[in-house]
């Protein structure tokens, strides 16, 4: 039945393609691709709601041996889908869709479509201490990519579609449509004009509606304002923009640690899953709000209950101790990383996106009710909540304006704009200072398989230097005669000739202006070799270096011309002006339109 119908659909939008304008059908394009991805943040983040709510059903508490080993039960599901179901196919985190975007022509295969809400469901709803936000937005990525090639569309307009439905996904999980097109923006680091702002706009609208519909405020993450801005806190929110800046380094930094931890281990994938989740398991026994997205804490901070957190732990014979519930807060700030670390890294999958906003609210939270409790302060503790939400994720992520009007929606008002720009911005800025990269894009942007804010280096990085090698330099023998030389010269347009040996290891170089007095004494044309006028080359190309290394020697050396070598065998030149043709081309093609 499902089929029927989904081949009937296909159906008419094949015969909407053909009746329809090319910007007419992207539009159209976006409606499908955002309902779609919304309808799959809804399927993910409703399932995975119920059965947080059942294993944390009340009734069940003196099972909570077995409540604990849910995250296990949860890891090891997972490795048992990907290995028998997915056949060991599923790739995690959002690097995939950068590396897509730069060098696969934004397409990504299809089993991503349906892979990451099959895993994440299973890791979170089982108590994993991670996000579904990350496989959400590769889902709608996945969404976008397979339907564009599905009707033959450009790469450019696959791009596009790409980007609507990660605009789609953030929209849908958090009712938050403005977020979810800068979210597509920050973090993918697209150039777009202006008439490709609608399509993502309609995209996000589209999943952040049908949300709207079907989900209710108890799944969604959304608060209410208890307090209005105030000027004289500034200096307290441009504080707490310090310490979410240097948390967001701890946090991606710790995080990855404690996840690469698991691939240095040479033990199976359920070695690594009982390792992982025993952990897990502990520190969840002493912080229970580690279990799961930790949403409902959130929300329990934000209306400024903390002791809840302490319900079912070790220490839940202190929650009349303000200051012992404040110390708990403030240590849970550190191990969110390396919770959400030991569920990655032991095979659940998920993201940080979540973790982020838990760490933010946490810190906030902490950080507000110490200053109040010190010093006698009136610090609006709600409002430091939910600000510091937008510092942690701002800081991950490298996305301020995500973050700020994230916050901005799922709060109901701009009544905190200017605490949110204050905080997300120096939050932004210090971690941007210590990590140049994001934690999703730092290994593959610096190894130049990425899109990064520097648009000279992603247009450099999508020309590949071994499609601009001139081949045809006429070569030279290191007892070439002057004569012969002069001889090569008349019959070549070339000013640069390369001395080789019989090996085709490059020797050095003849530029023209350096023999043009020599090369007219005809009393030099036998005795004078090509060794004897040949300099060493300035700078050489290595055949595999990327376009924007080239672009430095050019550069460095100030030559128009270099040569290019593999293990020191001559294979051609390489030219500065073809360079900036091919870069002209390429600008045109990846300005999304």
């Amino acid at each position: 039945m499902i089929h029927w119908i989904i081949k009937r659909i296909e159906m008419v939008v094949k015969w909407a393609q053909n009746r329809l304008t090319k910007k007419q059908f992207i539009i159209l394009s976006s409606i499908l691709i955002g309902l779609t991805a919304g309808l799959a943040a809804i399927l993910l983040k409703t399932f995975v709601h119920y059965i947080f709510l059942a294993a944390t059903y009340e009734k069940l508490s003196d099972y909570r041996f077995l409540y604990l080993l849910l995250p296990m039960f949860g890891l090891f599901l997972t490795v048992l889908v990907v290995k028998k179901v997915l056949k060991n196919k599923l790739v995690k985190g959002l690097s995939q869709v950068h590396y897509a975007i730069a060098k696969k022509s934004s397409i990504l295969p299809k089993n991503q479509t349906y892979d990451q809400v099959i895993t994440s469901s299973i890791t979170v709803g089982f108590g994993g201490s991670t996000g579904l936000e990350a496989p959400i937005v590769i889902t709608g990525a996945a969404l976008g990519s397979n339907y564009s090639r599905k009707y033959k569309l450009s790469s450019k307009e696959r791009t596009l579609l790409l980007a609507c439905g990660i605009a789609a996904g953030i929209g849908a999980a958090f009712n938050a449509p403005i977020a979810g097109v800068l979210f597509a923006l920050e973090v993918l680091l697209l150039d777009l004009t202006i008439s490709a702002f609608t399509p993502l706009i309609i995209a996000s609208a589209s999943g952040a509606l049908i949300s709207k519909v079907i989900l209710n405020d108890e799944i969604l993450l959304s608060f209410r304002m208890e307090h209005s801005f105030d000027y004289i806190n500034v200096p307290f929110y441009v504080l707490l923009g310090i310490l979410a800046g240097v948390v967001s380094v701890y946090h991606a930094r710790m995080f990855i640690r404690v996840e690469s931890l698991f691939h240095l281990n040479q033990g199976g994938r359920y070695k690594k899953v009982v390792l992982g989740g025993l952990a897990l398991a502990a520190l969840i026994f002493i912080f229970p709000s580690l279990f799961g997205e930790g949403y409902q804490s959130i929300k329990s901070l934000a209306t400024q209950h903390p002791e809840v957190l302490l319900d079912s732990s070790l220490f839940q014979g202190f929650k009349s101790n303000e200051w012992f519930v404040l110390i708990f807060i403030g240590v849970l700030v550190f191990v969110k990383s390396i919770a959400t670390g030991l569920t990655l890294g032991a095979g659940g999958n998920g993201g940080n996106f979540a973790p982020a906003l838990f760490v933010g609210a946490y810190l906030g939270y902490f950080f507000s009710r110490v200053f109040n409790l010190i010093f006698q302060s009136e610090l609006p503790v709600n409002n430091f909540t939910i600000v510091g939400m937008a510092g942690i994720l701002s800081g991950l992520y490298h996305a301020p304006l995500t973050a700020i009007f994230l916050i901005a929606e799922i709060t109901g008002g701009y009544t905190l704009m200017i605490p949110l720009m204050i905080v997300s911005s120096i939050s932004f800025a210090i971690s941007r200072y210590f990590d140049p990269y994001s934690m999703d894009l730092k290994n593959i942007a610096e190894s130049g398989n990425a899109l990064t804010s520097d648009r000279d280096k992603n247009v450099l990085s999508a020309i590949n230097t071994a499609d601009f090698i001139e081949k045809d330099y006429p070569l030279l023998s290191p007892n070439t005669s002057l004569g012969n030389l002069v001889k090569v010269v008349s019959n070549s347009t070339r000013n640069v000739f390369p001395v080789v040996d019989s090996q085709k290891r490059l020797l050095g170089l003849i530029w023209l202006d350096d023999i043009r007095d020599t090369m007219f004494k005809t009393e030099f044309y036998t005795s004078v070799k090509a060794q004897d006028l040949m300099v060493k080359p300035t700078e050489l190309v290595l055949h595999n270096d990327p376009m924007d290394i080239v672009m430095h020697k050019f550069d460095d050396t100030g030559n128009w011309v270099l040569p290019v070598v593999d293990e020191g065998i001559y294979e051609g030149f390489i030219s500065k002006s073809n360079v900036f043709s091919g870069y002209r081309e390429k600008l045109k093609v990846s300005t999304i339109e």
